[in-house]
């Protein structure tokens, strides 16, 4: 599938457009160049999910935990600092992506042999007219 986000003004309905195509999937990864959108997009997810907090980029904390609306768990998770898996098997990343909560991966390039066999891959494109693709 594939989401055309024309400008920032319209990310929340191309959000809309991406949790209706969510199904049951629980693991998420986003791919996409620095720049490209994964944070800013995976910010109006969660809005659009019903997330009270500030949804921000976890890079220095690696993972930020949020609740949706419906009381489902939230993890968004920032890979761009990882130097070796070691970190990864060090924060029990087990339990998030075998948990019940829905997981938002950036930079899953780092860790990309412990994504569970069903994530999803999202690769957000930067078109030369500024708008982005989001391809799922």
């Amino acid at each position: 599938m594939e989401i055309r986000i024309n400008d920032l003004e319209h990310i929340r309905e191309a959000a809309r457009q991406f949790i209706d195509a969510m199904g049951d999937q629980q693991v998420y990864a986003f791919y996409g160049h620095m720049g490209a959108g994964k944070t800013t997009f995976i910010k109006a997810i969660c809005e659009e999910l019903g997330v009270d907090d500030v949804v921000t980029s976890p890079t220095f904390a690696i993972v930020n935990e949020y609740t949706a609306a419906d009381g489902t768990p939230i993890y968004h998770f920032d890979f761009y600092r990882i130097k070796k898996l070691e970190e990864v098997y060090d924060m029990g990343y087990e339990d998030y992506f075998y948990g019940d909560g829905l997981c938002f991966i950036e930079w899953p390039e780092m860790m990309e042999e412990l994504l569970p066999d069903g994530a999803t891959k999202v690769q957000i494109t930067e078109n030369p007219d500024g708008t982005r693709t989001v391809s799922f």
